[in-house]
């Protein structure tokens, strides 16, 4: 197809989509690519990172597709049972990070940033995620088995449940508006975003932060929407393409006058992060393909791609504890005999960080098994130690 072609005929649309019940193997992968950019950065912190592949939004984009779709059900059972799927595994990880932080001298009432009565009703988010949990900047001390920003980089992330579960509860409304008034339903959250985030409005506190969320992922969630809904295919592709590249060259022209501390960290500018996450998200679903499989050479990846969308929310509750848990692991080394001369420290301090990538993914495959089957319990299915769907791989082969 040329870049001039709209897709318009019902016929192909219906071609394109997956088996009703099926999964949709293109965004299963970006479903991995972006778990494995996330684990990436927060383990280099590199910051162009967020530019390459803009995470957050592709995964809010994925969830609201999925959402639309579950939504030809009753609003209140899909939202029940999206909740109940989230609860468990954050639980299973809110009661060993809670025991961590309580163990090294934390008192939510004491708390300089969240102290007294609120300090100690605000633990509730570790239950239910309404916001962000709460959690001390400093920790232990940094000669400690962790270092002693363990809890934010830990805890901290957990603002994607809160988001993820605001987004959920508005799903009703705001499909029921994208249907009415699809454009303007789809470009409000970054005319909010621009409230926000020039300045012109300021909502102090966890408020603000999470209404800033809301809206810089607000778009992603219902290009969701667009996507399940096919009103990304009625617009042609030289239209959307050519609109999207210039909504991402406007991202970077802001971003280049309003550098964070880390320099183009997206993240750090809620403006240029909706609209390059904007724009992004709708190149990649304008060209969806929607794979019943795997194609090609990305076929080789099949059983790692279904085991990361399987334990998606494992994956990402636990990844930062464990990046910081490789450290402790890795400075055994530095006792070990051959490792007592100065050019062997040296070259262990050169490669640290790429010992951290190593070890990284084996402690997350311990964790899936250990913890991953509280995800199928949630979900109410049969509990699956390592579900990769090698059990179908023959049959499949075999059609």
């Amino acid at each position: 197809m040329t870049g001039t072609e709209a897709v318009t005929s019902s016929s192909s649309s219906v071609a394109r989509k997956p088996p009703p019940g099926g999964r949709d193997r293109y965004l299963d992968l970006l479903r991995s690519v972006a778990l494995v950019r996330v684990v990436v950065y927060h383990l280099f912190g590199w910051a162009w990172l967020t530019v390459l592949f803009p995470s957050m939004g592709v995964m809010f984009a994925l969830a609201g597709s999925l959402m639309a779709r579950s939504l030809n059900r009753p609003a209140p059972k899909v939202i029940r049972d999206r909740v109940r799927r989230l609860l468990p595994p954050l639980w299973a990880f809110s009661a060993p990070a809670l025991t961590l932080l309580f163990a090294g001298g934390w008192n939510p009432v004491k708390d300089p940033d969240n102290g007294g009565t609120w300090g100690v009703l605000s633990l509730v988010d570790y239950v239910l995620p309404l916001g962000a949990p709460p959690f001390p900047w400093h920790i232990g001390s940094e000669s400690g088995l962790l270092e002693d920003s363990w809890a934010v980089q830990a805890v901290g992330p957990l603002w994607y449940l809160r988001a993820y579960l605001w987004f959920v509860a508005a799903s009703p409304l705001l499909l029921w508006a994208f249907r009415r008034a699809p454009w303007p339903t789809l470009l409000a959250p970054l005319g909010l975003t621009a409230v926000l985030g020039t300045g012109l409005l300021t909502i102090p506190g966890e408020t603000g932060n999470a209404v800033t969320d809301f809206a810089v992922y607000g778009g992603c969630w219902v290009l969701g929407f667009a996507h399940h809904e096919g009103v990304l295919r009625r617009v042609p592709r030289y239209l959307a393409v050519s609109s999207s590249a210039l909504l991402m060259s406007f991202a970077l022209w802001w971003a280049s006058g309003h550098l964070g501390p880390d320099g183009w960290d997206l993240n750090d500018i809620p403006l240029a992060q909706a609209s390059w996450s904007f724009g992004f998200v709708v190149i990649l679903l304008q060209y969806s393909p929607s794979w019943q499989e795997l194609p090609g050479r990305l076929r080789r990846w099949d059983k790692l791609v279904t085991l990361s969308n399987n334990r998606a929310v494992t994956i990402y509750l636990w990844h930062n504890l464990l990046i910081m848990a490789t450290v402790p692991i890795i400075d055994q080394a530095y006792d070990l005999p051959f490792m007592q001369g100065d050019r062997a420290v040296a070259a262990l301090d050169a490669t640290y960080t790429l010992w951290m990538f190593l070890l990284v993914w084996p402690l997350i495959a311990l964790t899936i098994l250990a913890l991953g089957w509280i995800e199928d319990i949630a979900a109410r299915r049969a509990p699956r130690l390592w579900p990769n769907g090698a059990h179908r791989a023959g049959p499949r082969r075999r059609h």
